[in-house]
């Protein structure tokens, strides 16, 4: 008898299954898509390795021994284990229980986050969503570990190895309040967009320039900007409370109705918005489901 397991046949316990299912060789051999002699061979290794005949010849097919029969249930349920570990996962949104965390900008958690919480919460109120600021110096690092399964991050800033998607194209609008001594007009000039007090959001913080002062320089232009904050988070009330002008990323301004909006009066260089994920969990049906709504949701928004 030998009773090693590292010398079983996976392929063995079918056989002994089908036998014990269908008492005849010639049955089992059919059901296994195997030759009458081939299932005969594979019942003398079952014996070897099991140390009993396991079946006995009758009138009609063959029976089991009492040691097959004891064999029946385990053995059935064993390969019923390891069908369930060889299928992919079956994933139900409404009763999936999951944590899922994302790295996102300031910017991103308004414009990506909030709308796709929305949906999320709809479909699959009982994953849960934990946020975390971009660090663009250990993202890689952090989606090796799984500190991070998504990152919204923009194409030039994905950390090389990872998979990425596109959400959408950036550009820029102005915004002011609806009192606004700018806001009386519905085109705002160049000269009077360099004449006004703007708000400019520095991520690093305490930077009083950025791509609409590049875009002003090639013009041989500048405007003014006077506040330098971190957060797009408190721009609008800083707006409401000011005559301070901005110029941020056009889904920013969405659900904006006490404040104005004017195109800018110069073309300013767009982003392109992604999010990236690593390797181990692009085949999890969890994971490929919560990608799929943020990106859906984002060209929803378009």
């Amino acid at each position: 008898m030998n009773s090693d397991i590292r010398h079983l046949d996976f392929n063995l316990l079918k056989a002994l299954d089908a036998l014990l299912d269908e008492r005849s060789v010639t049955r089992a051999a059919e059901r296994l898509a195997l030759t009458q002699p081939a299932v005969s061979g594979m019942l003398t290794r079952l014996r070897e390795s099991f140390g009993d005949p396991l079946f006995v010849r009758a009138q009609r097919g063959i029976v089991p021994t009492l040691r097959a029969q004891q064999l029946a249930g385990p053995v059935k349920q064993l390969l019923s284990d390891i069908e369930a570990i060889l299928q992919p996962q079956a994933f139900e949104p409404a009763s999936a229980s999951m944590t899922v965390n994302i790295a996102s900008t300031d910017y991103a958690l308004r414009a990506v986050v909030v709308p796709f919480l929305s949906a999320l919460r709809q479909q699959a109120p009982n994953i849960r969503v934990a946020v975390q600021p971009v660090d663009n110096q250990a993202l890689s690092g952090q989606m090796d570990r799984g500190d991070v399964d998504l990152a919204l991050v923009t194409p030039d800033s994905t950390p090389p190895g990872l998979h990425a998607a596109p959400l959408f194209d950036e550009s820029y609008i102005c915004l002011m309040r609806s009192g606004h001594p700018a806001a009386q007009k519905r085109t705002l000039s160049l000269d009077r967009f360099c004449e006004l007090d703007h708000v400019l959001v520095s991520s690093s913080g305490g930077a009083f320039s950025g791509v609409t002062d590049e875009a002003l320089a090639e013009l041989g232009r500048s405007r003014r900007v006077t506040i330098s904050v971190t957060s797009f988070l408190v721009l609008p009330e800083i707006l409401r409370i000011s005559d301070l002008i901005a110029v941020v990323p056009r889904r920013l301004a969405v659900n904006s109705d006490d404040l104005v909006l004017r195109e800018p009066p110069l073309a300013i260089q767009g982003f392109n918005k992604s999010v990236a994920w690593h390797e181990r969990t692009h085949h999890d049906p969890g994971q490929r489901w919560v990608r799929s709504l943020l990106i859906d949701t984002c060209k929803a928004l378009r």
